[in-house]
């Protein structure tokens, strides 16, 4: 085979090489670093390095060294003009003054170039831009480079300087995303704390139910999270139960406050609230779809005899379904002006009683395992136990209560209701 096809084929051999190099998977330091060992090795070049433009600088960054030694990076710079002009200049020989485009290059570093040994420059571009330079000492065998060596060097930056860039541009897009996730969780964090204002201004219109809306939220939210629900939808579900008496607040003051049983005309004024609350809410652009919907329908019965629709069963919104359990839970286990709050024997009575017909089963059953884990410290944070209080729940009493309305409710559980899993 003659010499100059044996060099065309290990040319060719060292570009594939460095291409699957510089698509690898492993760290830029390392792809970079092999690459210009690759490049040194298919000409047998004794020494060279690969310098990044930094962005927004005249400065050149060493990204990696080979046979320079420790006096070396020396500070090289490209200016504006230079940078404009060397993705198209080709290379260039540190001894000669053959590329115009060089000349105020040269005559900057030479010398220092010159001192290092090193024989040649060439500009790593994409997309036209300046990505860097690439500077090469001489051929182990003090050979002069050929046309052909030239080639093959241009092709062989050209991989290193497109594997620069896309690092360069990963990283920036990361930062924007970052950014971006940032930017999120901000608009996240501001409209959680519009929602709990909203919340707030509910309840202080009702003073015997203060913190009744945040509680609903974080019942539904226990609720959901148990069910198996993403955390989005959890997140979505919390801010339903937040926000499912926003309607209250065109309810008259006095109706919401009566410290008795109100009358069929105050109980019709008070039920518009759930009608109300939707028109308040549909409007706005939330970041969960259903959150008007639940307040909509918190008030619905699985057997059509809720209000303001009277739907049945699946008609009703799962998420409606939810805050309507926790809602309730929350109304029975809170004081009211007309009565004390319920014992847990008569909340689990009340479940029993009403399942079916006002609760989902299913809900149900997921409330009474959220609180369960608790209970038998399955989980460490007690948040329902927390929002009921001291000494309301006994557990001797209240595990073998639940654990028989979920065997009860759903026999095939029996397991996962005794053990709180």
């Amino acid at each position: 085979m003659e010499p100059n096809t044996q060099k065309l084929i290990h040319a060719f051999e060292a570009l594939a090489d460095l291409g699957q190099e510089i698509a690898n998977t492993c760290g830029f330091t390392d792809m970079v670093r092999t690459s210009l060992h690759q490049l040194l090795g298919t000409l047998a070049i004794r020494r060279g390095g690969v310098l990044a433009c930094v962005p927004d600088s005249d400065e050149l960054q060493c990204l990696a060294l080979w046979g320079l030694g420790d006096g070396f990076p020396v500070q090289l710079n490209v200016n504006g003009l230079e940078r404009e002009q060397f993705p198209a200049a080709g290379l260039c020989y540190v001894a000669k003054d053959c590329n115009s485009r060089f000349a105020d290059f040269l005559g900057r570093h030479r010398t220092e170039l010159q001192m290092h040994r090193l024989d040649l420059i060439v500009p790593m571009a994409a997309r036209g831009e300046l990505i860097g330079l690439v500077v090469l000492g001489g051929k182990a065998s003090d050979e002069p480079f050929t046309d052909g060596d030239a080639e093959v060097i241009r092709a062989m930056v050209r991989h290193i300087g497109v594997g620069v860039y896309t690092h360069r541009l990963l990283g920036e897009v990361e930062q924007r995303a970052e950014e971006n996730r940032r930017l999120y969780d901000n608009l996240r964090a501001t409209y959680r704390d519009t929602v709990n204002a909203f919340a707030a201004a509910i309840d202080i219109k009702d003073k015997y139910t203060q913190g009744h809306s945040q509680r609903v939220g974080k019942y539904s939210e226990l609720i959901a999270r148990q069910m198996g629900w993403t955390e989005e939808a959890v997140e979505g579900i919390a801010i339903g139960g937040y926000l499912h008496d926003i309607g209250k607040l065109i309810v008259e003051r006095d109706i919401i406050n009566a410290p008795y049983k109100i009358d069929a005309k105050a109980s019709g004024e008070l039920n518009r609230h759930p009608v109300a609350g939707f028109e308040i809410l549909a409007p706005i652009q939330h970041p969960y779809a259903d959150i008007p919907l639940t307040a909509r329908y918190h008030h619905e019965r699985l057997d059509g005899k809720g209000y303001p629709e009277g739907l049945v069963g699946d008609e009703i919104p799962l998420g409606a379904r939810i805050v309507t359990l926790a809602d309730c839970f929350d109304a029975m286990t809170t004081d009211r002006p007309y009565r004390r709050r319920c014992s847990f024997e008569d909340v689990i009575r009340d479940f029993r009683k009403n399942t079916g017909t006002q609760f989902d089963s299913q809900v149900v059953v997921a409330f009474c395992r959220a609180l369960l884990k608790e209970l038998n410290g399955v989980v460490k944070e007690r948040r329902i136990m927390k929002m009921l209080g001291k000494n309301y729940l006994d557990q001797a009493t209240a595990v073998p209560l639940l654990s028989n309305l979920i065997e009860d409710l759903e026999p095939s559980t029996e397991y996962v209701a005794a053990t709180g899993t």
